[in-house]
């Protein structure tokens, strides 16, 4: 329902890539393609994700399980470092708007990140972020930072959002969820959140100006 006046919110659960991240999965696939594995688009279907994605987004696998299962698959001998930078390549970077947005909106809300990521990832992005804008940005924005690999919980599972909710102790009804996955928002709206669909493409100020957030 649209129609929740912002004023009772107080806290906001954000995801990280596509909302305040920009990443482009086809990057990833293009890199494999340029090493040869023709059929990486594979790695983002339903039955693949199911299996090696959601073992690698809760941390139930090592890194290298993570890369020999892409070697068992691909039938190519490729390095881990090959690996892990045709993965990374996906992470386009931290947009300077994006840390003005969630600084004005630090002065309104409480903010939580809650992320389905994986521990390569993870170091790549802090690494870009801190090239980027000098220091991990993050730190001095948010509250507490939940990711998928530490907690051994995914979204859209309702179990992540109630661990969240239990852990920074907000209410319900106060608190909004912003996600660019359609099956997350409807993860998070089955335990109660008010959640909201990132739209592709749109800035965060934008959006948040116009749910009346900002």
């Amino acid at each position: 329902n649209g129609s929740v006046t912002m004023t009772e919110k107080q806290n906001i659960i954000l995801d990280l890539g596509g909302v305040i991240l920009d990443i482009d999965y086809h990057r990833t696939i293009s890199a494999f393609h340029t090493v040869g594995i023709k059929d990486a688009q594979l790695f983002y279907s339903q039955q693949f994700q199911v299996s090696l994605f959601d073992q690698l987004e809760k941390g139930m696998i090592s890194e290298n399980d993570f890369y020999d299962a892409v070697r068992l698959f691909s039938g190519k001998d490729l390095s881990n470092e090959v690996i892990e930078k045709c993965w990374n390549a996906l992470l386009i970077g931290l947009p300077q708007e994006n840390i003005r947005t969630l600084f004005e909106l630090k002065k309104k809300y409480r903010l939580f990140l809650l992320s389905n990521t994986n521990s390569i990832h993870e170091k790549a992005y802090r690494r870009m972020i801190v090239q980027q804008h000098g220091d991990f940005i993050f730190d001095a924005i948010f509250e507490k930072m939940y990711l998928s690999h530490h907690l051994h919980l995914r979204k859209p599972e309702q179990a992540i959002f109630e661990y969240v909710l239990h852990d920074a102790n907000l209410v319900k009804s106060e608190t909004i969820f912003i996600d660019d996955s359609i099956q997350h928002v409807e993860g998070a709206k089955a335990v109660g959140l008010h959640a909201l669909l990132f739209p592709k493409d749109k800035l965060l100020g934008a959006f948040l100006e116009k749910e009346t957030i900002l």
